[in-house]
């Protein structure tokens, strides 16, 4: 069993449970296919499963490292956004909503993605590779949001916190909206769910027992 499948909280586990996304971080592995490095490159990307019938063979020597994600607001909590190439129209859609959320940058269409990565990256992880997290109440979070609570993630969605498994979300409670939290989601990408991004969510966040 390969050490593949990415956590919200960015860290890169090994599970049998199969990925909805592919991801790419540059190459992270070794020639025994091990985990050798938490990324290479600061353009964090979400891939299409399948694309134009291509096939890769797993962490082949010398390539990219292929990682997975149960849902897109999964990959968007580790840091990572749409790819250019397989996924354009939301790679573009993304990119709008996030320099329309995060005005005080003063981007526009025409400036390079690699700004864009540039200031998620700060966000995600800190000098120390460690997970950068802030707090906030969950009343200014919007759904697609992931936050931590006793090192456990929960994803935000529709006034409920579901908990998350590399299966899928196996429970919830109510989120309330007063309550300050720790976010795993970058703050800017946070930024652009709030101006009109919705990340795709895996359906058992709406098939969960209720705790609460």
């Amino acid at each position: 069993m390969l050490q593949n499948r990415v956590s919200p909280n960015g860290s890169i586990i090994r599970t049998a449970a199969r990925g909805a996304w592919l991801g790419n971080r540059g190459v992270i592995h070794n020639e025994d296919k091990e985990i050798v490095r938490p990324f290479t490159i600061k353009a964090w990307i979400i891939c299409m499963l399948e694309f134009r019938g291509r096939h890769r063979e797993i962490m082949q020597p010398g390539l990219w490292t292929e990682l997975f994600f149960l849902d897109e607001a999964t990959a968007f909590s580790a840091g990572h956004r749409p790819c250019f190439q397989c996924r354009y129209k939301d790679h573009i859609r993304f990119k709008q909503c996030w320099i329309q959320g995060n005005p005080q940058y003063s981007f526009d269409m025409k400036t390079s993605i690699k700004s864009i990565d540039d200031i998620i990256h700060a966000e995600r992880i800190g000098s120390n590779r460690i997970k950068t997290t802030y707090t906030e109440q969950i009343k200014n979070l919007p759904d697609g949001t992931f936050i931590n609570n006793n090192d456990e993630s929960y994803l935000l969605s529709e006034s409920r916190l579901y908990h998350w498994t590399p299966y899928g979300y196996d429970r919830s409670e109510n989120a309330f909206p007063e309550e300050p939290v720790e976010v795993l989601t970058p703050h800017s990408i946070v930024n652009a769910f709030k101006a009109g991004y919705n990340p795709q969510i895996d359906k058992t966040a709406g098939n969960t027992g209720s705790m609460s």
